[in-house]
């Protein structure tokens, strides 16, 4: 009934595999891993963009066009969802760099 960690390998170079703090096997591959994060930057200077060219060239989330609808009589103004025809924005640098979400530091201030 004991709470389990994770039973895949992590990153971590001093994992230990039992009780004791006896080394896994492997071990060298791990600190290997930890060397190569190290020199890895751990900022992120560029992002997906999240909107959408349309075929006038203007930029946004969300593109609506204005239809009219006849209902008994009435003609009422709908606005409907355009889907077709929308080209992503592509790659964005950002203002001020990021950390990297799975850089494996932990950033406090004592």
């Amino acid at each position: 009934m004991g709470a389990s960690g994770s039973k895949t390998r992590g990153l971590w170079p001093f994992s230990s595999a039992g009780p004791g703090g006896s080394e896994c096997p492997g071990g060298e591959q791990a600190l290997a891993r930890a060397r190569a994060l190290r020199s890895a930057t751990p900022f992120v200077f560029t992002r997906r963009g999240s909107m959408y060219f349309d075929e006038d060239g203007d930029l946004a989330h969300e593109f609506y066009e204005e239809t009219i609808v006849t209902k008994n009589g009435r003609k009422r103004a709908k606005l409907k969802r355009i889907h077709k025809n929308l080209i992503p924005q592509g790659i964005v640098k950002l203002e001020h760099p990021r950390i990297h979400v799975d850089f494996p530091v932990i950033i406090c201030e004592v």
